[in-house]
């Protein structure tokens, strides 16, 4: 998004802490002013910070758009920014719920300071309509809410190998379901792995299955059940892949499984679709449509539902080409960041003009 900013000829600076900022993501972000805090409690993401330097650059610019609001660093910009009467958006990204991790604790932020963060924005961004009641539940008037759903960048995909990619990671030449994301309960893994278990060990299946992410705690509990299902011959665990890998990662694989329990939109879902790769992923995904321009399948985010899914791909593997095709097409005619950016703009300039 920021680089988009950029290219509309707005200067953007992006403050955010020093976790997974590599030098490779800070050329990325080409033209865009990146000021990285050091990190001093990664597992909140709480920086090392002077408040003085936040208030100048908060002072500096004409409004701010919050990603997220749980981090410190979010809280900090806030009351900087009411205090000096700064116009502001929030855009969660789906993080607006509570889930398991961190329930209490995320209760206690919103009632010191997250409510507010989210109730006094000038305006509330939502990825999907399924994110519009979120924002209700907070106390959130429909009037302020718009809904820009994530954008996807087409240069950022153009480099295919998937031969590469295949002996990189000892895939081997077998067609296989991508699952990419961090390996944590709310993104499903558990649900897709035990459903392909059900398939693989039910019929007489040629796929791999491979998880592309970081663990987020669940990496040990997949691979006991791999090994339980005697599965663990065709399921491949290759950690966190990016660049150039995750490119070729989508272009190698013959299905994109996406299995989450709860999410606003699926990023992944666009990053498949701009490489013609075939999506089969929950009701909880926010992005029902790729169902009804044929180019996935969507199912209910149980063990039986990916079953049946997996089952359908699996005895028609003839329709993948197709349905790639088509999700390629709705995703470039509708979510490339050159379309979705104009909507950023328009939100932007609506809200200068009320606070002018």
């Amino acid at each position: 998004m920021s680089r988009h900013l950029v290219k509309a000829g707005l200067k953007c600076k992006v403050v955010t802490t020093d976790i997974g900022l590599t030098p490779q993501r800070i050329n990325e972000l080409e033209g865009v002013d990146v000021i990285a805090l050091s990190t001093l409690v990664k597992r909140f993401y709480i920086p090392m910070f002077s408040y003085r330097k936040i208030r100048e650059i908060v002072k500096s610019i004409d409004i701010i758009h919050l990603m997220n609001h749980w981090t410190f660093l979010n809280a900090v910009v806030y009351i900087i920014a009411r205090r000096m009467k700064k116009p502001y958006v929030v855009c969660p990204a789906g993080s607006l719920p509570y889930h398991k991790r961190s329930e209490k604790i995320k209760k206690i932020y919103n009632l010191l300071i997250g409510y507010r963060i989210i109730r006094n924005a000038d305006g509330c961004i939502a990825i999907s309509p399924d994110e519009i009641d979120q924002f209700r539940e907070y106390g959130v008037h429909t009037d302020k809410i718009s809904i820009i759903p994530n954008g996807i960048n087409p240069d950022d995909f153009y480099d295919v190998h998937e031969n590469t990619f295949r002996k990189k990671f000892n895939i081997g030449d077998k067609p296989f379901v991508l699952f990419m994301g961090r390996l944590t309960s709310i993104k499903g893994p558990d649900l897709l792995l035990r459903a392909f278990c059900n398939v693989t060990n039910s019929q007489n299946i040629g796929y791999h299955l491979v998880f592309a992410g970081p663990d987020g705690d669940m990496l040990p509990e997949l691979k006991k059940i791999s090994q339980e299902q005697s599965v663990g011959n065709k399921v491949h665990f290759i950690g966190y892949v990016g660049g150039t890998d995750k490119v070729n990662a989508y272009y190698a694989a013959n299905l994109l499984a996406i299995p989450s329990r709860q999410e606003a939109m699926s990023i992944v879902s666009l990053e498949a679709g701009i490489t013609g790769t075939p999506v089969l992923l929950t009701d909880r995904c926010g992005f029902n449509i790729v169902e009804d321009i044929n180019g996935g399948k969507v199912v209910p985010a149980t063990v039986d539902g990916l079953e049946r899914g997996l089952t359908e791909f699996f005895s028609r593997p003839g329709q993948l080409e197709s349905m790639g095709r088509n999700l390629r097409k709705y995703v470039y005619e509708n979510y490339t960041w050159e379309k979705i950016i104009n909507k950023h703009l328009v939100l932007y300039s609506k809200i200068l003009k009320k606070n002018s």
